[in-house]
């Protein structure tokens, strides 16, 4: 059985984020970056699945190249693969 989950990028919840001065979007610098937490719990989850009912876990991920430290991190807890 293959288990996909997908990931997103998103500011980590203990940083204090502060919007650009035209309100397009958020200053970046400084902030760092995780994996969603509610996506980081899907993770956990399909790899109990995983454990319980064998399989592979895939982690998938869209966005720009900086995503990648995301998917790395799933990895390291224990997914198979990443996209």
């Amino acid at each position: 059985m293959k288990i996909l989950v997908s990931v997103k990028r998103v500011p980590d919840p203990e940083t204090k984020i502060k919007l650009k001065p035209d309100g397009s979007g958020i200053v970046t610098d400084g902030v760092k970056f995780v994996i969603n937490p509610f996506d980081e719990n899907a993770v956990e989850e399909a790899l109990k699945l995983k454990e319980a009912h064998g399989g592979e876990v895939v982690v998938v991920s869209i966005g720009t190249s900086d995503v990648v430290e995301q998917i790395r991190t799933a990895l390291a807890m224990g997914a198979d693969r990443g996209i």
